[in-house]
């Protein structure tokens, strides 16, 4: 299986930028942007960037290691590399690829949470290992991941 990327992104309101997924046919959730690592991707680094340009239409600084997650997924075990970073811009327009352009994978709703434990344990957040993850590390995400000079 693949492994992916996720990115932990504050703004510069120190709020937390995840996804409100609804999906056709499956219960609300939230998410973190990221994805696959592709063959033509350089380095992890390089396929957040992609990810979150994609996604987001985000570009981003202070790109930091925060954690890797493992876990069992379909019969398999998956891997996402956890980075954090802050968001320097982003522009709704550059979104492209699958997530955006294909019905079948519902909405992906942006939204920025306040940097409280509470407000990611209220929510479904999947996987389920990084919102675990997340709320035991939220309120020091702004020291972990340090702003560019």
């Amino acid at each position: 299986m693949r492994p992916s990327v996720r990115g932990v992104l504050l703004d510069d309101e120190e709020r937390l930028v995840v996804f409100r997924r609804t999906v056709p046919g499956k219960e609300l959730y939230w998410s973190i942007p990221g994805g696959h690592v592709e063959p033509e991707d350089a380095s992890l680094e390089h396929t957040l960037r992609r990810e979150l340009l994609e996604e987001l239409g985000a570009v981003v600084s202070a790109v930091t290691p925060l954690t890797t997650l493992t876990y069992p997924y379909q019969g398999a075990v998956k891997t996402q590399h956890v980075y954090g970073c802050r968001l320097v811009s982003m522009d709704p327009a550059l979104r492209h690829g699958p997530e955006v352009e294909d019905p079948a994978s519902g909405v992906y709703d942006v939204e920025r949470l306040p940097l409280d434990p509470a407000e990611i344990t209220s929510r479904r957040l999947v996987p389920e290992a990084l919102g675990v993850y997340l709320a035991a590390h939220i309120t020091s995400l702004p020291r972990l991941i340090h702003r560019s000079m």
